[in-house]
């Protein structure tokens, strides 16, 4: 379903504009009826199944980690290189100022194009990516800086390479360092948030999700190539597995949903920006009133015992 209202909300975006374009006067006719059509599509867009957000989630235009902090931040220092081995081009981050305010932001990068994607690794870091990352917000931790990170991975690359340098090294390490940190930590999901690939720059004091944004241990595809045998049952897959952003809000596993625009976050990217930044500000204003231990024992304790508030 949520293709086809795609497919329609970019066909009447495209004559809405060329209408403005048109210097003829505008048809208020065909205006009200596009209206009507708009509002059409919201209703079904109120109803989508998990399946339909894990096609928003992966969507290829959906807003990247470069555009929200192009977008949200000021004076990007990017960092690059774990100081070990190579430069993992799927983590994306550096120091930045969140309205005046130094901060440290970093996040998965997936790419827009092939070419990116390949560049990229299609999002999926390396221990290398991992290190790096780890390596900034151990940085951040030392110069008193807040740590954002923006999640949107199919997963960490499960290659022999990545295997050998010591990938479920890397991960395990950022979430035990990670634990611990004594600086604030906020993690925004903005697509896919797969396995322990999202979670090594995820332990954060404060998780958030967008609305059609996804937050799992896997693929529904490999869940369903796993349980059934058949990657084909994949919807079948998403509407057990409960990783939308309404179902991990009941079970506590995060702490709020940022709104997207009718059709997904791609529709209207500068209202998804607005609500980041709102959420942002409120959140560190929150968490700058806690102390470096009780910051690192508030996010112990969230992450202890997500598990009693699921059963």
């Amino acid at each position: 379903m949520i293709q086809e209202i795609d497919e329609k909300l970019n066909a009447l975006t495209a004559e809405f504009e060329e209408m403005k374009k048109d210097g003829s006067e505008i048809d208020l006719e065909r205006l009200a009826e596009m209206g009507e059509e708009f509002d059409q599509l919201a209703e079904k867009a109120s109803e989508l199944t998990p399946h339909d957000k894990v096609y928003l989630a992966r969507h290829k235009k959906r807003p990247k980690v470069d555009d929200y902090i192009q977008a949200l931040f000021q004076d990007l220092f990017v960092q690059r290189g774990d100081l070990l081995g190579k430069e993992d081009k799927s983590i994306f981050g550096g120091i930045a100022t969140f309205h005046g305010e130094p901060v440290t932001v970093l996040g998965h990068r997936k790419g827009r194009d092939v070419n990116e994607n390949i560049e990229y690794n299609f999002g999926m870091p390396e221990p290398e990516g991992y290190r790096k990352a780890l390596r900034m917000m151990k940085q951040a931790e030392k110069f008193d800086r807040p740590i954002i990170t923006f999640i949107d991975t199919p997963g960490a690359y499960p290659g022999l390479e990545a295997e050998a340098h010591g990938q479920m090294n890397a991960i395990s390490r950022n979430l035990a360092e990670m634990s611990a940190l004594r600086v604030p930590v906020i993690a925004i999901v903005t697509g896919e948030g797969s396995s322990g690939g999202a979670l090594a720059i995820g332990v954060a004091n404060s998780v958030f999700m967008l609305e059609n944004a996804i937050y799992s241990v896997l693929s529904p595809e490999g869940f369903a190539s796993i349980l059934w045998k058949d990657s084909g049952r994949a919807a079948e897959a998403a509407e057990q597995m409960r990783l939308t952003a309404q179902d991990l809000l009941g079970y506590g596993v995060i702490d709020g949903i940022i709104p997207e625009p009718i059709g997904g976050a791609h529709h209207d990217p500068e209202m998804v920006y607005r609500g980041i930044d709102e959420v942002l500000m409120k959140t560190l204003k929150k968490l700058r009133g806690l102390s470096g231990p009780e910051l690192a024992k508030q996010r112990y304790e969230k992450f202890r015992h997500i598990d009693k508030k699921v059963l």
